[in-house]
């Protein structure tokens, strides 16, 4: 299904007590299908309770680039997404870049594959 210059990454963050992401999967997880020549997201699925949510979420990251932290992705999160979830989709969205640059630069950077 996913071509061999793809990655994997999923980044997580907290949400609320009261949101039933917490009562259902405990936190909220995010995860990235991203192209590693082209950097950018190809695929992605997240642990919410309703479809909309996950559609939504969708709509904002696929086919945007994951090279870096981009400032203005994180300020569509907040004037899009009036979910109390909406703090933990942006702590996601930093954890999986982290882990995505990790994983680059470790990997893609040397040649390796």
């Amino acid at each position: 299904m996913y071509d061999k210059n793809t990655v994997y990454v999923i980044g997580h963050g907290k949400t609320n007590k009261d949101n039933a992401i917490t009562e259902q999967f405990k936190i909220f997880f995010i995860g990235f299908v991203i192209d590693t020549e082209t950097d950018k997201v190809i695929d992605l699925s997240c642990s919410s309770t309703i479809f909309t949510t996950r559609e939504f979420i969708v709509s904002i990251f696929m086919d945007r680039k994951f090279d870096k932290y981009y400032e203005d992705l994180e300020n569509e999160i907040m004037k899009r997404y009036f979910g109390s979830s909406q703090k933990a989709i942006v702590i996601a969205y930093k954890d999986a870049l982290k882990k995505y640059l990790e994983v680059k630069s470790k990997y893609y950077c040397k040649g390796e594959y």
